[in-house]
């Protein structure tokens, strides 16, 4: 697949969970943003903070602009670039699982998680 093609796939993408509790997190919390775990705090889950609460740099890419019905500004996926580099023929899902996370994730205090499901894309 050409770097075209790859730019034109939606990077990640949101479970009908996922944006339901999205929805949630944003009348409580504000403006959202994911940064992807690179293994630490759960492992390799998305964590969900408000809007720049987490710090991104140059080290950092932004992945997706996340569309959420309902919520008035797109949620931005952030992940480190090491670890865009190892994933970066994947379409990432964020989905919500029953379970608390052990990191600092928005979510964790509803008893659910975010989790990533992921597909190759295919070339």
């Amino acid at each position: 697949m050409t770097e075209d093609a790859m730019d034109a796939v939606a990077r990640v993408e949101l479970t009908p969970a996922a944006a339901d509790l999205l929805r949630q997190l944003r009348a409580d919390h504000g403006p959202l943003m994911f940064h992807q775990s690179g293994g630490c705090c759960d492992g390799s889950a998305p964590m969900c903070y408000p809007e720049g609460e987490f710090r991104t740099g140059a080290s950092d890419v932004l992945l997706a602009e996340l569309d959420v019905d309902g919520v008035e500004e797109p949620v931005g996926f952030w992940m480190s670039r090491s670890q865009y580099a190892a994933w970066s023929h994947t379409r990432l899902i964020v989905d919500v699982v029953p379970g608390r996370g052990s990191g600092f994730s928005l979510e964790a205090p509803e008893g659910v998680r975010f989790l990533i499901r992921s597909r190759v894309i295919d070339a």
